[in-house]
């Protein structure tokens, strides 16, 4: 099981690293490494330590 490191980004804020080999099966960077584009995950709280995260594809408004 691989760890992820949860990191201060701000007074209001955390994040959580995403390994890119992950992020590539998703499509979600170019053959460079980098990240395409702007992307909109939401992130909900499941049960006690366990969230969801969903990559959201399309925004309603």
């Amino acid at each position: 099981m691989a760890l992820n490191k949860l990191r201060k980004l701000d007074q209001n804020s955390l994040g959580v690293t995403l390994p890119k080999d992950d992020l590539r099966v998703e499509g979600l960077l170019d053959e460079n490494g980098e990240l395409q584009d702007e992307h909109q995950i939401h992130i909900r709280h499941v049960d006690d330590g366990e969230w969801k995260l969903e990559l959201i594809k399309e925004i309603r408004e």
